[in-house]
């Protein structure tokens, strides 16, 4: 730790500079020259017109679309990765749904404890859940990677607790895309690469996960007072694969397969990213009445076809079938996710207050299917594709919002914000085709092979509701002081009611030197999700396969083994920073912070055995061997600090160079996990989530870039050094580090004339790769690199673009 100190005060005496550049995407647009902005105005954590982000009493960062599209990343999550310190995402792989609709966090904390805005409006979630071994595990979070980038036009990073604002989930903080306010011109853009890499210890090179992207955007007029912008994309990511030889036995232990056996390619394992097609289609208009009322309309549909590829079942194993697969055969989860959302509403003046009411409504659908497969228990006759059912999340929020600044109602200038909220979900489980769930007539495993459908039982059609209102002051009693309060209630129809408050401030010391600070209480509703899931599947433990039943809190099975109505998750956040401005083109934040959460929402071990059997046979549970549901009762305690800065160099007639740098250190420590009160013997979270949660994130992330700009070239150069990370066990001995590793971005983008341009790049340039996984944890080697890995295990990816703006 006092090496850790020593850093901090290293990085803090070093820090360069903090700059945040424009909001929306025709300022960008405007603001051809590479110097600092420090005025753009931020609608995220304030509803207090034109504040700045370097003004605000807590930080927010702001990225414009042009920043966050530097590299060959095309995901929202995988570009917020190596732009935000705090932010992380992992490459899953060989984890079901969660391979499709991939989860990512924010400060060390689980996907679902940040909120996400459009346009400053409440996102919809995922109808997933993370219920395996991923990052995540028990969450169900918004797919950021829903929203294209040709739709965006700047997106506004809230890095403080905000749940007293804007309700549920923003423990960790808030995440709101800007989509893009064009009522003229437009752009396209395509681009195309690939990973081209030696990956690390497989003896071999690959070619592969080639990408496909063209997206764009137009702008056009509606009379003199409105806009209507209109983005569209289309993205084709082939699957890579890093798996290693299987040297396992794969056919019958006789002479008559020995050929075959000798021959047998090895490959055959598919352990990377999944393929994926998208889809996207988004719109954002607005128009302003004669009598100054502002009518607005966003939205868009993704639709995204993904695969998820299992593990390969051998020719001689209990579960194939060689009449249909002679040498063994690999399933494949399928994925259809249809995403949509319409939002609209008006804005304007009433009395001198300033109003905004909406309404907002959203869907993902995720339609699953399994090929390449059989149902064992059916037989030579089985089919080999099924329809495996389907999960659906519906969300309508609408919000009236209003606020007001007086000038004497206080010394000084005070702005009072009210406002009302109310929302409704529903959350469906449909089952799947038959053939993928029946136990067939053979005493063999029932179902589709890698993710059995759905069943009856399974169905669910649950809905709530929640209503809350709010109120917050901020009061500015001179030019160097800033203070804020918000209070809220919110009430939901299932779990009961929570109320929150925040207190934020800033001093301005000189023009130069400020300190700002929070303290916050925080709540994040249980999920729908969370609380009414249900499904039984197959599960590899030590190589062995489980029948597992996943059962809503309040089932049966859940409360003969403690379980019960789930409860809101609640935390404290405190937060104190400094903001540094010792010229115009040098700005350096640096936040501390302090998140503690009670009651956490946990999905219990897979909870098995004679005891267990008995419990769930007393309370009429048959058919599965294992069981785990959802449960409140683990504490945390998350420390860390924020640095950010970026200076602005200018050489004349030699360019500019824009250099910046940012810091995150961030720690989670487990401080309290529930005992099993009903069989003490069996945890009810192990070491190995435990350490999931306390070590999944690098304690330390670093960022360094440079655009240099020079006549008609920009130059891009990105180093991220990713920290250390645990891969944990539930025993000791077997816990494995991932080391600390620097990922190196680099492109070159030649505008060729005013209107178009083309650039070469490649992302992780030096083909770095993750610690490989000690052999006896690797599955005979099949899988060589973690899962945990914060940068992923796809190596060099290669890639050229070009570009069309008029």
């Amino acid at each position: 730790m006092t090496n850790m100190k020593s850093l901090l005060v290293t990085a803090s005496t070093l820090a360069v500079a903090a700059t945040f550049l424009p909001a929306s995407a025709q300022e960008s647009d405007e603001a051809g020259s590479n110097e600092l902005r420090q005025g753009q105005v931020v609608v995220t954590g304030t509803r207090t017109a034109n504040r700045t982000a370097l003004e605000t009493a807590v930080p927010v960062d702001v990225f414009p679309v042009d920043e966050l599209t530097e590299t060959g990343r095309v995901e929202l999550n995988q570009i917020l990765s190596t732009t935000v310190p705090s932010f992380n995402f992992n490459q899953t792989a060989i984890n079901d749904g969660t391979d499709i609709i991939r989860p990512a966090t924010l400060r060390g904390l689980s996907p679902d404890q940040t909120l996400v805005l459009v346009n400053g409006k409440r996102r919809h979630s995922s109808s997933l859940v993370n219920i395996n071994g991923s990052v995540g595990r028990g969450s169900a979070a918004v797919d950021l990677n829903s929203i294209p980038t040709a739709a965006i036009g700047s997106v506004q990073v809230l890095r403080d607790g905000a749940s007293a604002q804007y309700g549920s989930d923003a423990i960790a903080g808030v995440i709101n895309v800007i989509l893009r306010e064009d009522d003229h011109g437009g752009g396209l853009n395509v681009r195309y690469g690939a990973n081209v890499s030696d990956p690390e210890g497989l003896n071999r090179s690959e070619i592969d996960g080639q990408t496909t992207t063209i997206g764009g955007w137009t702008g056009f007029g509606l009379g003199d007072n409105g806009f209507l912008t209109v983005s569209g994309e289309y993205s084709l990511r082939q699957a890579s694969n890093r798996a290693g030889l299987d040297p396992r036995q794969q056919f019958p232990d006789d002479p008559a397969y020995a050929e075959v056996e000798r021959n047998f390619p090895r490959l055959n394992h598919r352990y990377g990213n999944g393929r994926a097609e998208n889809v996207s289609f988004f719109v954002n208009s607005g128009y302003t009445l004669d009598n100054g009322v502002e009518l607005y309309a966003f939205g868009g549909v993704q639709d995204r076809e993904g695969e998820s590829p299992g593990f390969y079942r051998r020719a001689q194993d209990s579960r194939n079938v060689p009449e249909i697969y002679p040498a063994g055969f690999l399933p494949v989860i399928g994925g259809d996710v249809t995403d949509y959302s319409l939002g609209g509403g008006f804005r304007g003046v009433a009395g001198g207050w300033d109003y905004d009411v909406s309404a907002v409504y959203g869907s993902n659908e995720l339609d699953y299917s399994v090929n390449n497969s059989l149902n064992a228990s059916i037989g030579p006759t089985s089919q080999t594709s099924f329809n495996a059912g389907a999960l659906a999340f519906d969300q309508v929020t609408v919000n009236a919002d209003f606020v007001k600044t007086f000038d004497n109602l206080l010394p000084g200038e005070t702005s009072l914000a009210f406002g009302a909220e109310y929302r409704d979900e529903t959350f469906e489980i449909t089952a799947g085709e038959p053939a993928s769930y029946i136990q067939g007539p053979l005493p063999a495993a029932a179902g589709s092979q890698v993710f059995p459908g759905f069943t009856p039982e399974s169905a669910v059609d649950e809905g709530r509701d929640a209503a809350s209102i709010y109120g917050e002051v901020e009061w500015v009693p001179n030019d160097q002081t800033l203070i804020s309060a918000a209070v809220r209630y919110e009430d939901y129809s299932d779990f009961g009611d929570a109320v929150t408050g925040k207190i934020a401030g800033r001093y301005d010391f000189t023009d130069q030197v400020a300190v700002r600070g929070a303290i916050s209480t925080g709540f994040r509703a249980p999920s729908l999700q969370q609380q009414y899931f249900t499904a039984v599947s197959t599960n590899f433990i030590d190589g062995v396969p489980f029948e597992i039943g996943t059962f809503p809190a309040t089932s049966p099975a859940a409360v003969a083994l403690g379980g019960g109505q789930l409860d809101a998750e609640e935390s404290t956040s405190y937060s104190l920073g400094f903001v540094l401005t010792p010229t115009n083109d040098w700005f350096v934040t640096i936040d501390a912070y302090q998140i503690n959460i009670d009651d956490r929402i946990f999905l219990t071990e897979n909870l098995g055995g004679p005891e267990v059997e008995a419990v769930l046979a007393a309370a009429g549970v048959t058919g599965v061997q294992r069981v785990r549901f959802f449960q409140n009762g683990i504490e945390t305690e998350s420390k860390g600090v924020d640095i950010v800065t970026k200076y602005a160099f200018d050489f004349g007639n030699l360019g500019t160079l824009d250099a910046s740098a940012a810091f995150n250190y961030s720690k989670t420590e487990v401080t309290h996990v529930p005992d099993n009160t009903v069989i003490p013997s069996l945890p009810l979270f192990s070491r190995d989530n435990t350490l999931t949660l306390e070590e999944s994130a690098p304690e330390t992330k670093f960022i360094l870039a440079g655009n240099y700009t020079y006549q008609q070239a920009d130059f891009v150069l990105r180093a991220t050094r990713f920290g250390d990370v645990i891969d944990p066990s539930n025993v000791a001995a077997n816990d494995f580090t991932l080391d600390a590793k620097w990922i190196l971005d680099a492109s070159v983008n030649f505008n060729v004339t005013d209107k178009f341009s083309v650039g070469v790049g490649a992302d992780n340039l030096l083909d770095e790769y993750p610690t490989m996984t000690p052999d006896d944890q690797s599955f005979n080697g099949i899988f060589p690199y973690s899962s945990r890995s914060p940068f992923g295990f796809s190596g060099r990816f290669v890639y050229a673009r070009a570009s069309y703006n008029w």
